[in-house]
């Protein structure tokens, strides 16, 4: 259990929130993925989570569940699709609790780097350690921040620019600043040869909720994640990415609900979180 709950910083308490999604979708009779160790995250976070909800939340709370169900589906699908086309060197961006790492079949060859703040790694790892797992590529964890020299980070961790890469962006952009997510884009753009993939997600600003939790705190439920966003979407994803020479594929997650066979709903699915992006760098 972490020793202080206060120690996370606020936006990293998302990703315990997401491991308590994904530690319930063994359970289901529909799972979409497995995460053998999204339970152990939970269980060492203590208080950090609270699934209790009061009944105006709920439909809120149904939403950003089956996004979360919906996204982790898709970017599965899309790393596997690009490791199985030849790609070999992946990068999650703010990778929090994700363990894909782990709970993936890779090919072999893949380097996987995740990149995340400090506090949360440390965290990550010392669960991993406790839980005695190995991972299923060679994993490479960088401690660096999105708003400081993360390039320079993953440079002295050996990346190679060179080769194609398969980045990832989950449940990220928001929390960033505007002027840091740019930078970030301008980036990673800089940094992938051609063939390169990005997956990543973007929740709608038209249909954010209003936050149960003032903004600062730290959120216990999906709903109160809100409150830590720092910047909206781009509205036209494919001018945004394209302009620095990325072919865009868009994807609404009702659609991709449906074609994983969700007993969902245009309302529950789509309400207030909606586009799901795989881009190829030409």
């Amino acid at each position: 259990m972490v020793d202080d709950p206060t120690a996370l910083p606020p936006v990293s308490t998302t990703a315990i929130g997401v491991a308590a999604i994904r530690a319930a979708e063994g359970a289901r009779p529909d799972a979409l993925f497995g995460d053998p160790l999204a339970d152990a995250f939970v269980r060492a976070a203590g208080s950090l989570w609270s699934p209790t909800t009061v009944p105006e939340q709920q439909g809120r709370v149904a939403a950003v569940i089956t996004w979360v169900r919906v996204r982790t589906r898709f970017l599965d699908d899309l790393l596997l699709d690009a490791c199985a086309n030849g790609c070999r060197q992946v990068v999650i961006l703010g990778a929090g609790l994700d363990a894909r790492g782990f709970r993936l079949v890779w090919p072999p060859g893949v380097r996987l780097f995740e990149l995340d703040l400090h506090h949360i790694l440390e965290f990550k790892e010392r669960v991993v350690r406790d839980e005695r797992r190995e991972p299923a590529c060679e994993r490479i964890v960088v401690p660096t921040d999105l708003a400081g020299d993360w390039t320079r980070d993953l440079g002295a961790a050996a990346f190679d620019p060179a080769r194609p890469t398969t980045w990832i962006a989950e449940g990220l952009l928001v929390y960033l600043a505007e002027e840091t997510r740019e930078s970030v884009l301008d980036d990673l753009s800089a940094r992938s040869a051609p063939g390169s993939r990005f997956g990543l997600t973007l929740a709608n600003a038209e249909r954010r909720p209003e936050p149960s939790s003032p903004a600062g705190s730290v959120p216990s439920r999906p709903g109160d994640y809100m409150a830590l966003w720092q910047s909206e979407p781009p509205a036209d994803p494919e001018a945004w990415l394209g302009a620095r020479g990325w072919r865009v594929e868009l994807y609404d997650a009702y659609e991709r609900a449906q074609l994983y066979g969700l007993p969902t709903t245009p309302t529950e699915a789509t309400r207030r979180h909606a586009r799901l992006v795989d881009a190829t760098r030409v």
